[in-house]
């Protein structure tokens, strides 16, 4: 086809081949011989040959190729953003929050709540810290935000729920203290370093 034909958009000066009703196959055998033709092509071989050697693998190499959900579940990419938690710090394992404010402040959903208080000590003090999960939207402002790394998205990705308006309160995020040499370190500001236990010497401070 040339540029002129191209241009021209009078479709019934090109060559369009129609399909006539009687191109069909009317028989039982006519219908037969079109399955078997269309059938005995290379390309099912071809598939049935891939099917059979992830089968093989599968049975006899122990290579399996699914996964056995939810007994078994897919590793989550280090930039995932799911469920919050609020890490602890190491040595006392104390909550990193100091009570800044800016993750509440900076949330767009608007389902950050924090009440603080001033101790004894002239400090601030995290009194209540929820989250409303039926409202988060998952952006990850709070965990960019937030200066000493105390909140960050965790790796759970189930977030279903019976409840609609479920709240997230301070103790379901924060990391227990039997856990706490578990707890996954994010880099940024105020994380720990690979070396951090050659340079942090333990001391009775509390934080």
């Amino acid at each position: 086809m040339q540029m002129k034909d191209f241009k021209n958009r009078n479709v019934g000066q090109q060559n369009y081949i129609t399909v006539q009703e009687d191109n069909y196959p009317k028989t039982n055998g006519e219908v037969f011989k079109q399955v078997v033709k269309r059938s005995l092509k290379g390309e099912l071989f071809t598939g049935l040959k891939i099917t059979f050697n992830m089968m093989k693998e599968a049975l006899f190499k122990g290579q399996m190729h699914t996964v056995q959900y939810p007994a078994e579940k897919l590793p989550i990419g280090p930039r995932y953003r799911a469920v919050h938690k609020l890490l602890a710090l190491l040595e006392s394992g104390e909550n990193r929050c100091i009570g800044c404010g800016l993750c509440e402040k900076i949330c767009i959903s608007n389902c950050i709540k924090m009440d603080t208080k001033i101790d004894e000590n002239s400090r601030k003090e995290v009194l209540e810290y929820t989250i409303n999960l039926g409202r988060c939207i998952f952006c990850g402002y709070c965990a960019e935000v937030c200066p000493e790394l105390a909140i960050v998205h965790g790796s759970e990705y189930e977030n279903a729920s019976e409840q609609r308006a479920h709240f997230g309160l301070k103790e379901d995020f924060l990391t227990p203290l039997d856990k706490l040499h578990l707890q996954k370190e994010y880099e940024g500001f105020g994380s720990v370093s690979p070396d951090a236990d050659e340079k942090i010497k333990k001391t009775p401070l509390q934080y």
